[in-house]
């Protein structure tokens, strides 16, 4: 039985050219030795300070040209064996590979955990400075009780240190009143025998540097848009061309008479004239057909907002002026309900968005924060996500920046079958979104978080094992796991689990 002689692990062929015999290594180590060793006697031989002659100088080891051989590293014809080693060593001999953040201006967030440095984050700071960074939106998605509405809360609450404003068109749990009253700012509750009302037709300001004719037009724009989406909301489809020429008609016809009488139209004189057919076959004049018989859906799906489940909040004058000065303002929807039909809660939030639109369009309103909380309840809604849609594409001309939060990145394909209108929009947003934030999902939603944020393998592990408070931030193909972190103040006005306690 033949052995195999053992071997020996060394180090000199990482010195010494590979492929030279023993007798001429030991040669090589011979002449350094003797050289070392004359150097040192020469150095010993001179007084400190004194300046060898060329004469003392000592021998050279190698010739002019360098040292010969595929070791001599002239030409980059350095060629070593490969060297082998574990993950362990090799962190030890390039230590300090972590990502360098993303600067220091910006609101504070936490803790980087990999660079363990602290993690600072601005939207409208970044913009223009990092590759691929092109808007200031922001997604924001967790499973229950791991901390993301305590992040987006007090990240509303630091920015308005910085000047920014916040406003939360749908708080459908009541949670955010509380920071807004902290903060010293308003908030709106609506529900069925709540003395708040808002007016979704009430005119924006307009602005100085747009005629009075051209904002008339944009006025006009802005209301039948959001006349067709309520309209699409309660019908649950697209409206006929009959119905969209119904609601132009009609739109134009309570305008004029509330002009008249120096009011602002209401969503009640809408209603009425689509229910008066012949009314509305008089203001339409000659026209092919009957838009009375033609809006008959049309006019009953109006009425829901002003005789049904709705009454008594959008058709009557606002009772809240609008205050762009201050630093926060919610609607507080949490009186409609939470479980069963979401009709009710989407067509609020889609009178309050537009509502809000008289702030969000002032070009001297600097800098804003538009928060969609749970906005997964809005995602089966077309007419809300095209509204949002719109915001979300005039996000950097209007200076605001928007942050929906969601639970699971599913939500998002539940907007509509695959290549339906509703899960373009759906996907839209999401594309339009610079920021993602993820926290932990469970391990069934790891294949949808992965293919609609191509996640690497890495980051699919990492988000399934995430502890409370820490979250993956995807900030422009850049990642960070980031620890949030709360001032004890912060943490008390921002527990969602109190009545778990």
């Amino acid at each position: 039985m033949s052995h195999r002689p053992a071997r020996r692990a060394a180090a000199s062929p990482l010195f010494t050219p590979h492929g030279t015999d023993r007798a001429s290594r030991r040669a090589v180590r011979r002449r350094l030795a003797e050289a070392t060793a004359k150097a040192r006697a020469e150095a010993g031989a001179h007084p400190a300070g004194a300046v060898p002659t060329a004469d003392d100088s000592p021998a050279a080891l190698y010739p002019p040209s360098g040292r010969p051989g595929p070791a001599s590293a002239r030409g980059n014809r350095l060629r070593l064996p490969a060297h082998r080693m574990t993950t362990a060593v090799a962190a030890g001999a390039y230590p300090f590979l972590a990502e360098g953040g993303l600067g220091a201006e910006g609101v504070y967030v936490g803790r980087d955990v990999h660079a363990e440095a602290s993690f600072v984050f601005d939207p409208f700071a970044l913009y223009g400075k990092i590759e691929g960074f092109t808007n200031p939106n922001i997604l924001l998605a967790g499973v229950i009780g791991q901390g993301k509405s305590a992040l987006a809360k007090s990240f509303a609450l630091r920015s308005v240190a910085f000047g920014y404003r916040v406003y939360v068109p749908c708080d459908p749990k009541g949670e955010w009143t509380p920071v807004a009253q902290a903060l010293g700012g308003t908030s709106v509750a609506l529900g069925p025998g709540l003395p708040g009302k808002l007016n979704p037709l009430d005119a924006a300001p307009r602005p100085h540097s747009v005629t009075e004719a051209d904002w008339a037009g944009e006025i006009r724009k802005r209301r039948l848009l959001l006349l067709g989406s309520l309209a699409r909301t309660v019908l649950g489809r697209d409206l006929m061309p009959m119905e969209h020429t119904a609601l132009d008609i009609a739109l134009d016809a309570v305008v004029t008479r509330a002009a008249a009488s120096g009011r602002t139209p209401l969503l009640g004189d809408i209603a009425a004239t689509l229910n008066n057919p012949d009314q509305l076959d008089t203001a339409g004049g000659v026209m092919s057909g009957r838009l009375g018989e033609a809006a008959r859906d049309l006019a009953h799906a109006m009425r829901r907002l002003v005789r049904g489940d709705l009454a008594g909040m959008f058709d009557a004058p606002s009772t809240v002026t609008f205050d762009p000065n201050a630093p926060m303002l919610t609607i507080d929807l949490s009186h409609l309900g939470g479980a069963g039909d979401d009709t009710a809660l989407v067509l609020a939030m889609t009178c309050a968005s537009a509502w809000m639109e008289s702030a969000l369009t002032d070009p001297h309103g600097g800098r804003r924060w538009i928060v969609y909380d749970e906005a997964w309840r809005l995602m089966r809604h077309p007419g809300l996500l095209q509204r949002m849609q719109s915001q979300w594409k005039l996000s950097r001309g209007l200076g605001i920046a928007n942050l929906m939060v969601i639970h699971r990145l599913s939500d998002l394909l539940t907007a509509g079958d695959a290549g339906s209108r509703g899960r373009a929009l759906a996907e839209g947003l999401l594309a339009d979104c610079s920021t993602r934030i993820i926290y932990r999902q469970e391990t069934d939603q790891l294949h949808a978080a992965a293919s609609l944020l191509g996640l690497t393998s890495v980051e699919s592990d990492a988000i399934s094992h995430l502890n409370r408070g820490r979250g993956l931030w995807k900030v422009a193909g850049r990642s960070f796991i980031v620890q949030h972190l709360l001032h004890p103040h912060e943490l008390s006005l921002f527990d969602t689990d109190a009545r778990m306690h």
